[in-house]
């Protein structure tokens, strides 16, 4: 993979298919009740691609069979939308995907209760949330990827959760994984030199407990080495001479 620079234009056609990635993820995850199962909440975000007469950047990908990874409570990432997955109330539910409109890639992730859910619950998807604009606030121009990651792995152990350390962020444009990567710990002034032109996805991946993850039989869904709840929040952000500018946003 290599590190690519976008042109003007070339970032206005990923700030479209950001907004059509935040409009599914909104549209499916403000749709989540109790007794819906995974493959419905997938089925939504498909529709809604197809209205803006785009497609899932993730179906296909490396084999990936849906439209989006609808990960449930302990599941970190990558978890296959089933029809005999139901959901609960109390669930924390995330909704991660990217569309492809024309040529280029976007790719972001909410974490959504499922009704009301434990003060636990809560506190984790509030903690992950804001470690995921501490770390946007440190992509600028001149600074260097471990620069964000010490902001989110400072943010969140600072508070007692484990930080998923197998998985990582990474660079976009038209492929969804391009360099370079962005991992959600490590050492501030260390790594790759943030350039404006680049486009990056930042995605603090926290447990409520341990670092340590593994993955299920399905060879897919990635889950907490601790049983614990998991949150996921990302978003595609752009290096500009004004600073961090998120893509993905309606």
């Amino acid at each position: 993979m290599s590190v690519t620079i976008k042109t003007k234009s070339e970032l206005a056609i990923m700030r479209e298919a950001g907004k059509i990635t935040c409009g599914a993820i909104w549209y499916a995850g403000e749709r989540l009740r109790a007794g819906m199962t995974t493959l419905e909440v997938d089925k939504l975000i498909g529709a809604f691609y197809a209205k803006y007469g785009c497609r899932s950047a993730f179906k296909g990908l490396y084999g990936f069979p849906a439209n989006a990874c609808i990960s449930v409570n302990e599941e970190v990432i990558h978890g296959i939308p089933k029809q005999s997955r139901r959901l609960k109330e109390g669930d924390i539910v995330s909704i991660d995907t990217g569309a492809v409109y024309k040529g280029f890639c976007s790719d972001s992730c909410w974490t959504f209760p499922v009704g009301k859910i434990s003060d636990d619950a809560r506190a984790l998807l509030e903690t992950t949330e804001a470690s995921l604009f501490e770390g946007i606030a440190q992509a600028k121009e001149g600074n260097r990827v471990g620069d964000i990651s010490h902001a989110v792995e400072e943010y969140c152990s600072s508070r007692g959760y484990g930080i998923v350390r197998n998985y990582c962020g990474h660079g976009i444009g038209r492929k969804v994984h391009e360099s370079p990567e962005i991992f959600n710990w490590g050492r501030a002034g260390h790594g790759p030199r943030l350039s404006v032109g680049m486009t990056i996805c930042i995605e603090p991946m926290i447990n409520a407990k341990g670092d340590d993850v593994r993955t299920l039989k399905d060879g897919w869904t990635v889950v907490t080495q601790s049983g614990s709840l998991s949150a996921h929040f990302e978003h595609c952000v752009a290096i500009t001479p004004d600073g961090p500018v998120i893509l993905t946003v309606q």
